[in-house]
């Protein structure tokens, strides 16, 4: 389970040394593609394996599904992290979700999210309130 939020930098060459608490779960490879709000997602590679099938089981006829699925895996790029736990984010990627030098990398339970810097603490201040307000249930059976 990916947990926490860490702050590397990308290198020159667009290289980000993953946290050292991630390296071995990502160390057999990954996968990473755009997501929502801006932000680059980071799967191990079973886990987009699995997500991928259940992509694979919506209807072709969905118009929305098939938007997702061209947007999601014409943006994927797959790598295994090297010696040092560097992975390099592709220059689309990079643009897509404005990372520079500094960036935020957020653990998300099976993924993880790069975000720049300011578009994550914005995205937090508009988020926090809901969050600490919350008086119903969001996911069934856990809160």
């Amino acid at each position: 389970m990916f947990l926490g939020t860490h702050s590397p930098l990308l290198d020159g060459k667009g290289r980000l040394v993953l946290p050292a608490k991630f390296r071995d779960a990502l160390a057999d490879g990954l996968v990473l593609s755009k997501g929502q709000d801006r932000s680059v997602v980071v799967w191990p590679v079973a886990e987009f394996g699995d997500y991928a099938n259940r992509i694979r089981e919506a209807s072709r006829t969905d118009a929305r599904a098939r938007a997702y699925s061209r947007v999601l895996f014409s943006a994927a790029f797959d790598q295994v992290p090297d010696k040092q736990g560097r992975i390099s984010i592709p220059t689309p990627l990079r643009d897509y979700a404005d990372l520079e030098r500094e960036c935020v990398v957020v653990g998300n339970h099976d993924t993880l999210e790069i975000w720049n810097p300011t578009s994550w603490q914005a995205y937090l201040s508009a988020q926090d309130p809901a969050f600490a307000g919350l008086t119903e249930e969001v996911v069934p059976g856990v809160f």
